[in-house]
């Protein structure tokens, strides 16, 4: 994290903050709220970074920027063991790769207790064959393969209920140069039972002889000569297997439809644009396209699936824009598509658990906001990321503030009954200079307006003004005597500095994604 340059941000100097118990000297020469070292492994578990910013894209994962796990690891091993498979069962991790790299580490530097414990873990936190490939290609760094990690990897692949296993050995095959046969004859697993057995050796040599599992014989006859798109689609409804079982030549529209079926909700959502691509959702396919629109807005799957409205705008925006992210085709939306993804988000607002506290939403409307895209969700402005969460605030908080700026604030009287165009259409109207993006801490100081949490959206680090963000909100909390939290979200930069991260009590967030609201929930309650 580069060093708040807090002098290009202030002409006029302030009185100096008195040291306390809890504060330590910062990076900008101030003073910050401490972090401990529990809270920076929980926020390297969960953010994949221990000081206190989440990266959208890929972060390298070294041990320099989890320093906390190292220092724990050595003093109380079971105890980081237990946290690292609590917040990766419980889903908090945003990308489970950090749990799989702190728990590598335990594994390759801990005492004898610890190193057992983690490897005992194993199941716990690597729960795909993806996870698995991942947590030996970080042991591999940190350990050599001594009897213990072999023991654990056999566990691994020995423990798995067999129909799971099947799945495992086909849908994730590879990864990090990794395979299974590698893992196997490097684990020497063996089982006692011989269905087990059976699926090691057709792990490692393709034999399906003696198999009686229907995923594996499905697998087998996905892969024979002379078929096409109509007789995997007969396989594919009889075994109910996912599409990454199918080779990629025989997805076709009879794959597609058979799985519009058989998939579960969220797979339909993000694969609308894929159906369309393969001509299964157009007009001259009724059925399909009223099943699919029927699935998507049913409103009782939806509220069991616990989506984030934002995983349906992300899913609406790329599917209305009619060519996938990486530019990988294209397609016609279908107009009952559209709408219905479109209602599914409004929706969707019932997945959200209201924080209970004073939160006040900064809504950056400088005239960058309308032409950048969001770093991590390709086809979404910025201005509707920010409309969209603001939205989603207003509905499932009690009396949240909304403060939209640019270099003046503008308080905004948003309404949970409001559309997201309404929203988005109001933003549009207002501000358009540059960006301060101290504007809303500042504005709630004046005001004398009570905040628990401020939540800055913004495109791009503050430039404008005479007091950094850091600095107004330590103002903030001395003038009101609220230790009040401070989340800046960049939507649209590679690097911030507008939160000090050694504040426990501040959250940079860099780019835009569906994992960046329960994020912010997480930080918001207190768990990282």
């Amino acid at each position: 994290m580069p060093k708040l340059n807090l002098h290009f941000f202030t002409r006029n100097k302030k009185a100096p903050v008195k040291a306390t118990a809890n504060l330590v000297p910062n990076n900008a020469g101030g003073l910050s709220f401490a972090v401990d070292d529990w809270t920076m492994l929980r926020r390297f578990l969960v953010l994949g970074s221990e000081g206190g910013t989440y990266y959208v894209g890929e972060a390298k994962l070294t041990v320099d920027n989890a320093q906390a796990v190292m220092r724990l690891l050595l003093a109380e091993p079971l105890k980081v063991v237990d946290e690292i498979v609590a917040i990766s069962k419980s889903g908090r991790s945003a990308k489970n790769d950090a749990c799989l790299f702190a728990l590598a580490m335990v594994a390759g530097h801990a005492n004898d207790e610890g190193k057992a414990a983690a490897l005992a873990a194993l199941p716990l936190v690597a729960r795909t064959a993806t996870h698995l490939f991942t947590f030996v290609e970080y042991a591999q760094s940190f350990r050599g393969w001594g009897r213990g990690l072999r023991r654990a990897v056999a566990n691994w692949y020995t423990s798995m209920p067999l129909d799971r296993l099947a799945l495992q050995l086909t849908k994730y095959q590879q990864r990090n140069g990794w395979c299974h046969r590698d893992l196997l004859r490097l684990s020497h697993a063996k089982a006692d039972d011989s269905a087990r057995n059976l699926l090691f050796k057709f792990a490692i040599n393709g034999s399906v002889e003696g198999i009686e599992n229907p995923t594996i014989l499905a697998f087998q006859k996905l892969r024979e000569e002379g078929l096409d798109d109509a007789a995997a689609a007969v396989i594919v409804d009889q075994n109910s297997v996912p599409i990454e079982l199918v080779p990629a030549e025989l997805r076709g529209p009879a794959v597609y439809k058979t799985l519009t079926q058989h998939a579960g909700l969220e797979w339909l959502v993000r694969n609308v644009g894929n159906l369309s691509k393969a001509g299964v959702l157009t007009v001259q396919n009724p059925e399909t396209l009223k099943l699919v629109a029927d699935r998507l807005g049913d409103k009782a799957a939806l509220e069991k699936s616990l989506m984030h409205p934002l995983k349906l705008l992300a899913a609406l925006v790329v599917y209305r824009s009619g060519h996938g992210v990486r530019g990988s085709g294209s397609w016609v939306p279908s107009p009952v598509i559209v709408d219905a993804l479109n209602d599914s988000f409004y929706s969707a607002f019932k997945s959200i658990t209201p924080s209970g506290k004073r939160l006040c939403l900064g809504l950056d409307v400088s005239g960058s906001m309308a032409s950048m895209n969001v770093n991590g969700i390709a086809g979404l402005r910025a201005r509707e990321a920010c409309g969209a969460m603001a939205l989603a605030t207003a509905k499932v908080e009690e009396n949240p503030t909304f403060v939209a700026f640019d270099v003046s604030p503008y308080h905004l009287a948003l309404s949970a009954n409001q559309r997201l165009d309404d929203v988005v259409s109001l933003l549009a109207r207002t501000g358009g200079g540059g960006t301060d993006c101290s504007i809303p801490i500042k504005w709630a100081r004046e005001n004398k307006v009570p905040v628990d949490v401020f939540v800055i959206y913004t495109d791009s680090e503050t430039w404008y003004g005479n007091e950094h963000p850091v600095q107004a909100l330590d103002s903030y909390r001395q003038v009101m005597g609220i230790e009040a939290k401070l989340v800046t979200v960049a939507m649209a930069a590679n690097k911030v500095s507008l939160a000090d991260c050694t504040d426990s009590r501040m959250l940079n967030v860099v780019g835009f994604d569906t994992n960046t609201p329960e994020i912010i929930s997480q930080f918001i309650r207190g768990e990282i």
